[in-house]
């Protein structure tokens, strides 16, 4: 996916200079990296606060287009106000097609419903992990990975090491052992009911 979005050089610093602009409806930001020198920007605020709601914006090579000047980043952190639904700041890293990014990317579950657990255990299945460390170049960065859940049955999991990861990707994890990503739990409705019928 492209995404792409505008923005202006913020030529005035500072906390008062902020308020200004986010009073203004504009959102201030900043894109650092690349073996350049960092660049403070002006976003339209609305513009972001929607290109945030989306899944996509996180995990996605961005285009940001400063007056004409397009830069290539990833979005590395976003900051919200206390109690409103207004953000604060954000930062973009710029993106070296040769060197690898580290990013996290989501997970999206599929084949649940059809899964033994699901069909015919009545089991819940729970998504502990619900997005992933990695590493790999830019163009090779996948908007999601994809978890199979066809083949799980009740009181199984499915760990990070069973993962199918795209071409080039690498995973980035910390700490020891393999996590648990998705697992299947029997019901207590269900689970009561079998006991039930054994008695």
């Amino acid at each position: 996916m492209t995404i792409e979005f505008k923005a202006t050089k913020r030529e005035a610093q500072g906390s008062s200079a902020s308020r200004r602009l986010r009073r203004a409806g504009q959102l201030p930001g900043i894109i650092y990296g690349g073996g350049k020198d960092a660049l403070a920007i002006n976003l339209d605020h609305n513009d972001l606060y929607h290109l945030l709601k989306k899944e996509a914006f996180h995990a996605s090579i961005l285009t940001v287009d400063v007056e004409g000047a397009k830069e290539t980043v990833v979005l590395r952190d976003t900051q919200w106000h206390a109690y409103k639904q207004q953000v604060m700041h954000l930062d973009f890293q710029r993106v070296d097609a040769s060197q690898k990014l580290h990013l996290k990317v989501p997970l999206h579950f599929v084949n649940a419903e059809v899964s033994p657990a699901v069909k015919l255990g009545s089991a819940i299945i729970a998504h502990v992990i619900t997005e992933l460390d990695v590493k790999c170049l830019p163009s090779e960065l996948p908007e999601f990975i994809e978890v199979d859940l066809a083949a799980l049955e009740v009181g199984q999991s499915v760990h990070v090491s069973q993962l199918k990861l795209p071409a080039g990707v690498e995973l980035a994890h910390h700490g020891e052992g393999d996590p648990v990503v998705a697992s299947a739990q029997q019901a207590k409705g269900a689970a009561a009911a079998e006991e039930g019928e054994a008695a």
